[in-house]
């Protein structure tokens, strides 16, 4: 926990608080389904909550603005970001519903009442969103295309709705088709070695 609050100083005591206790609640989870790799749970806080996160460094969501985390998994990048925009509307949704029974049990114990798990493929959902946030779930070009007409029209004038994917390692031939990409290297925000390669993509929905 001293890694993310190196890097969220401002934090409230209720979200540092709920923070902490991610660690032993995946460890209790994951020792009956494997929701995160047992390869990198040793490194928790950097590996998966501080990259989760990255997206919170480069972009504010708006009061009252409704996100699609696709492919949740266990809860990532969906869960941190709840807990760090509490006045924000998270839909976690994944087709696995063993995971999403556990994502919704570590939902009710942090208490968060702006975050909820659905147990369904991302093209049969009739929702509308302002942002859709994932990770390593699949291709962008693949992504984009489930999604394309997820968006519902923008609240907010000034920040336009779209699409923000954590990423790794190079991506050019993989965004050669989304010209006005932007990518934000977390390097730039994360001293740790881990973050060199990785990055949050960015593609406007306008």
């Amino acid at each position: 926990m001293e890694l993310i609050q190196k890097y969220f100083p401002d934090l409230l005591n209720k979200q540092i608080d709920q923070l902490s206790s991610l660690k032993k609640l995946y460890a209790y989870w994951n020792a009956s389904v494997n929701v995160i790799s047992k390869k990198t749970f040793h490194d928790f806080y950097q590996k998966h909550v501080l990259f989760c996160l990255g997206i919170a460094k480069v972009f504010p969501f708006f009061y009252g603005s409704r996100v699609l985390d696709l492919g949740t998994g266990g809860g990532f990048p969906g869960i941190p970001l709840s807990i760090v925009f509490p006045c924000t509307e998270f839909i976690l949704v994944d087709s696995i519903n063993k995971k999403i029974k556990i994502v919704e049990e570590i939902i009710k114990n942090l208490h968060l009442k702006n975050a909820h798990a659905i147990c369904i493929r991302a093209e049969k959902l009739e929702n509308k969103f302002d942002f859709v946030v994932s990770r390593a779930v699949a291709k962008t070009y693949k992504i984009q295309n489930w999604i394309k007409n997820k968006f519902r029209y923008k609240l907010n004038p000034i920040i336009p709705n779209g699409s923000l994917f954590l990423k790794g390692g190079d991506l050019d031939k993989e965004l050669k088709q989304f010209p006005h990409a932007v990518e934000y290297p977390l390097s730039h925000y994360f001293n740790e070695p881990f973050f060199i390669t990785k990055k949050v993509i960015w593609i406007s929905n306008q």
